[in-house]
């Protein structure tokens, strides 16, 4: 199924490629859809595409950030009304333990989970619905949100561009610059949650 769709976004007119890499990155956190095609490989082969001349990179990095937070949002909404009939659905059963890890770490951190499980597929799935499910401020899921959502777009949107001639490479190894970046996302999103807990802890203390 994820050849599939590949091809089909190679061999389809710009416009309708855009569509779709919108469609795949919106309902990846919407639906549900990362489950099957994770929303990076579709940014991944867009930026490829980019690179060949078949699509504008800017147009590229503009739809796919906010495809990422309309999306989030709408699964922040689904989490928010709906939750705990989502997570009896089937295909939830046999991700227990995922699921228990993702609502940890949303206890444990608080807004910076949001951004830091943008990076990993099977979180970038179901942070945002967990996000409402646990009745999360939206202002603060939304500041999160955006954040990892344009930070996520430019970065795997770059990747595809820069790589060039070699899809497969890339979505096997991101390459160094882009590690560096993540790298530092991930340890800003760190510092900013220790700083909360740590007001969190010294409040506590006077309290």
């Amino acid at each position: 199924m994820v050849n599939g769709v590949l091809d089909a976004v190679q061999s389809v007119p710009p416009a309708l490629a855009y569509v779709i890499i919108a469609l795949l990155v919106f309902g990846e956190a919407a639906f549900f859809l990362g489950f099957v095609v994770p929303g990076e490989t579709a940014v991944l082969l867009g930026g490829f595409l980019a690179s060949q001349g078949h699509l504008d990179i800017v147009t590229l990095i503009v739809i796919v950030v906010i495809g990422a937070i309309l999306g989030d949002t709408v699964g922040y909404e689904v989490g928010r009304h709906v939750g705990p009939r989502v997570l009896q659905l089937g295909v939830f059963q046999k991700h227990q333990a995922q699921l228990h890890k993702a609502q940890d770490s949303l206890r444990r951190r608080g807004g910076p989970a949001v951004l830091l499980g943008r990076w990993t597929a099977f979180f970038r799935a179901v942070m945002p619905g967990l996000a409402g499910l646990s009745r999360m401020r939206y202002r603060t899921f939304l500041f999160w949100n955006a954040l990892g959502g344009i930070a996520w777009g430019i970065t795997y949107s770059l990747v595809g561009y820069f790589a060039g001639a070699s899809y497969e490479k890339v979505a096997s190894t991101i390459g160094t610059g882009t590690a560096v970046v993540i790298a530092v996302l991930v340890i800003a999103g760190l510092v900013a949650w220790r700083v909360r807990h740590r007001r969190r802890e010294q409040a506590e203390e006077q309290g």
